[in-house]
């Protein structure tokens, strides 16, 4: 269904969704908005039919979760519809967001046996009163975060909550949060269900998730990486950082999680390989002209540069790294280069004519052509007149 763009418009980037209320009904509309959530998975094998996974879709709700639904009631869904499914308790609200074989694909990714696993249920197409239930219950997120805050604080628990995340029917909501140690939260549970009268699950996250799910802007002017597309997280050490020569400050290497940028392990396949193809230099390299030692190391360009005085910059010469691993082979041999200093190019000016490259006497032909035409021109006449 499509979605007429308004003022009134609200744009929910975290389900990927646009929702607007009509102004004469006073229903809520809800649409699917490709591409508006960091857990958009792009079809590739749109309009390819294959029967064993027709049953299957894939169901999206917030930011940090979606999964793998089948479909039993005959219903005919799609992709950008708004579907009831099967919840632990109750029923939840998703947007269906992949459908057919990429389905397949997903599963497989995921280590999903169909033969085995018992997959929850499509009930039915979300309603208008549905939409409405699941507006007011993610309306109320902002307002128990905050509150579930001030309840934890003064229960004194070493503990962050990041993030609240309501169910579709509003019985159930999702309490993500951050601690250091183990939390005993068994008191606060207790204060939550009184308080806001649902059910609830706290589920522990790490910083980056966090980072992941409040979103900004990174020191590179782009969307946080962890809130635009990376939903698993792999570890980072300091070692991407030396193979890379980068400075070994923790306040250019950290991110806005307070941990190592993401973004150090993008290129670090690329320095490895080509690394193995510098060589190790421990010692100055001989020369008939002195000793040279290594300054820096271009280690994309696989380039070194050397310099006669230790720890100087000044007077730098490149050199190739197959060079400088000819001359360590030629230094075990006993031999050393004449100079690392490369010889001077003679450059031989070259005269060029203030009319370029082109001839002086380009113009004398055009001159010799114009007076032969002028004097068929006139044997024309002439030969005319004696006819006449």
């Amino acid at each position: 269904m499509e979605l007429a763009i308004n003022e009134k418009t609200k744009f929910d980037c975290s389900r990927g969704c646009a929702v607007s209320v009509d102004q004469e009904t006073g229903e809520t509309h809800c649409s699917y908005r490709q591409g508006c959530c960091k857990l958009e998975v792009y079809d590739w094998l749109k309009g390819v039919h294959q029967e064993q996974y027709d049953k299957y879709f894939e169901v999206r709700f917030k930011n940090s979760r979606k999964g793998i639904y089948i479909n039993n009631s005959g219903q005919s869904i799609k992709t950008g519809d708004l579907v009831v499914v099967e919840a632990q308790t109750g029923h939840d609200l998703g947007i269906v967001t992949l459908e057919g074989p990429i389905v397949g694909r997903q599963m497989k990714c995921k280590g999903i046996d169909p033969a085995t696993t018992e997959f929850r249920k499509i009930y039915r197409k979300a309603k208008t009163y549905d939409i409405s239930r699941w507006q007011e219950a993610i309306a109320r997120e902002q307002e128990t975060m905050i509150r579930s805050r001030v309840l934890a604080a003064n229960l004194g628990l070493e503990m962050k909550i990041g993030d609240v995340e309501f169910q579709g029917d509003g019985t159930k909501a999702i309490f993500y949060y951050i601690a250091d140690g183990r939390v005993d939260f068994r008191q606060l549970i207790k204060d939550f269900a009184e308080e806001f009268h649902i059910r609830v699950e706290m589920k522990q996250i790490g910083a980056r998730q966090e980072a992941g799910l409040i979103g900004g802007l990174g020191v590179c002017g782009r969307e946080l990486c962890c809130a635009n597309y990376i939903t698993e997280f792999k570890s980072i050490t300091t070692a991407a950082a030396r193979v890379q020569n980068l400075s070994l400050n923790p306040q250019k290497l950290a991110g806005q999680c307070g941990k190592l940028k993401c973004c150090l392990n993008y290129e670090v396949a690329a320095y490895m390989d080509a690394q193995s193809r510098i060589p190790r230099v421990s010692e100055p390299l001989e020369f008939e002209d002195g000793q040279a030692w290594l300054v820096k190391t271009d280690i994309l360009k696989e380039t070194l540069w050397f310099s006669y005085e230790k720890g100087s910059l000044t007077n730098i010469y490149p050199l190739s790294a197959s060079e400088v691993r000819e001359i360590i082979m030629m230094n075990r041999n006993g031999r050393r280069p004449a100079t690392l200093v490369p010889e001077p190019i003679e450059s031989v000016p070259e005269f060029v004519t203030a009319v370029g490259d082109e001839s002086i006497t380009r113009f004398d032909e055009a001159r010799s052509r114009k007076r032969r035409n002028k004097n068929r021109g006139r044997n024309r006449s002439k030969a005319s007149s004696t006819k006449e």
